[in-house]
């Protein structure tokens, strides 16, 4: 299911822009061969508007855009879950071909050196499922954890912020509200701030100080209606990562 509100979200879109919108999305296959030139006259609109579209949704232009938003679009064509569940690819040599070394290896050498200070953990909708999996993980690792989701009263985070010593977020789409701002708010106190989502370059890992990515197809979803494996490789890549922490040091 498409959804365009994790496209639109928080970018204020015009009427005709909407309307573009909707037509460069229904016809994505031909986009590039229109070129800016058509799709303005099919839509009545100029070049420059066309621009100033892509501009607005967040991309450096027109090229730019179409490239982000293929997988998008098309991420179920690709994705397709195979009827034999043997044929499956390895999801751990997925999760290690979109993350780095420096990046995993950055993530647990601040974890440890995160023991005297809190962990903020922040996550919303399914997104929180996952989160207090991490939480209670990190507890029982000998952790100091608080975990908030989007019920909770932003002054769980501004009464703590001394104590604070990293924010952690899972974010889907990358791009949710709640979450940018949260962000945002730890970034200007000098937090170190951790991010996973998914692979492309997206609102969250602009903002974090560590982005662990994983791979997902389905990222209009916004119900997250399709069989989807995104949140389950979250918690395999979290606990790979565990793995690192645990050893000796």
């Amino acid at each position: 299911m498409l959804d365009l509100n994790k496209i639109v979200q928080g970018k204020s879109l015009t009427e005709t822009e909407e309307i573009v919108l909707n037509y460069m999305v229904s016809h994505m296959d031909t986009l590039l061969e229109k070129g800016v030139r058509q799709i303005a006259q099919e839509n009545f609109t100029s070049p420059a508007s066309i621009m100033r579209l892509t501009k607005k949704l967040g991309y450096s232009g027109f090229i730019d855009m179409y490239y982000q938003m293929l997988p998008m679009i098309h991420g179920k064509q690709k994705d397709t879950f195979p009827s034999d569940p043997t044929s499956i690819p390895n999801p751990l040599e997925t999760l290690l071909s979109v993350n780095t070394l420096k990046d995993m290896d950055s993530f647990v050498k601040l974890l440890k050196s995160t023991k005297s200070k809190y962990i903020f953990i922040y996550a919303t909708g399914f997104s929180g499922i996952i989160g207090e999996y991490i939480y209670k993980k990190l507890l029982v690792s000998g952790q100091k954890v608080i975990f908030a989701t989007g019920t909770d009263s932003i002054a769980i985070l501004e009464s703590n912020i001394d104590s604070i010593g990293m924010f952690m977020t899972i974010t889907k789409s990358g791009e949710t509200k709640q979450v940018i701002e949260k962000m945002k708010y730890c970034k200007d106190k000098g937090i170190p701030i951790v991010t996973f989502t998914n692979e492309l370059l997206n609102s969250a890992a602009q903002i974090a100080d560590i982005t662990l990515r994983v791979r997902d197809p389905e990222k209009l979803d916004d119900r997250n209606m399709s069989p989807n494996f995104f949140f389950a490789e979250i918690l395999m890549l979290f606990e790979y990562l565990m793995r690192s922490y645990c050893e000796p040091l």
